[in-house]
Order: C-alpha cells, then sequence, then structure tokens
C-alpha cells in the first residue's frame, strides 16, 4: 500500500474551520475504492497545522491524484494556507494497522 502523511500549515485565521473546509474533499477521498483511510489530526505544537494521514492501495493512489476532487482541491486549499504542506509518501509492505508490539492491553 502507499502511506502518506502530509502536514498542512493552515492560516491562524481558518484553522478552526479547518475540518469543515476540508470535509468535501475527506468525504470523497473516503468513497474511493482504493482508499484505505484518510484521518486528519490537529498538532498539539502547533494548533495551525493539520496533519493527514492517509492510506491507498497500489492501484489506488493514482486515481485519487487524477479524480475531480483532488483537482478542486488543489485549486481551492493554497488560499487557506500559510505555506506550501509537507509531504511523505512511500510504498510499504503492509495491508492496514497492526497491533503495536511495545504497549499491549488485555
Amino acid at each position: 500500500m502507499i502511506l502518506i502523511n502530509v502536514k498542512f500549515p493552515v492560516k491562524p485565521e481558518y484553522a478552526d474551520r479547518w475540518p469543515e473546509i476540508a470535509s468535501e474533499f475527506t468525504e470523497a477521498t473516503l468513497a474511493e475504492p482504493g482508499n484505505k483511510w484518510f484521518e486528519w489530526s490537529r498538532s498539539v505544537k502547533d494548533p495551525n497545522t493539520y496533519v493527514l494521514v492517509e492510506a491507498f492501495t497500489d492501484e489506488g493512489a493514482e486515481p485519487h491524484v487524477n479524480s475531480a476532487h483532488f483537482k478542486k482541491t488543489q485549486e481551492e486549499f493554497p488560499q487557506y494556507l500559510q505555506a506550501t504542506p509537507q509531504i511523505i509518501s512511500h510504498q510499504i509492505d503492509s495491508d492496514g494497522w497492526g497491533p503495536m508490539g511495545e504497549i499491549t492491553v488485555d
């Protein structure tokens, strides 16, 4: 699968509304057949930064970046951002989440 982490530096005046601003893109992406997950978190260190953790099947990433909702986001999101988002994207040998070995709950 392809695992992607993206940091979005949101302008302070939009930070509290970011989940609403990103909701249409989020819902459309979650509906894609190749999407495994697409989850936003807000940084506790910088409340103007949102981190997106997403995963796609190997075949699902290309249709995602070629989708109409992705292209719309490319046009609309920059007005809400302080800077270009930073990304880590790698193909990994996994099919999903697994239990953490260092911390277990019985």
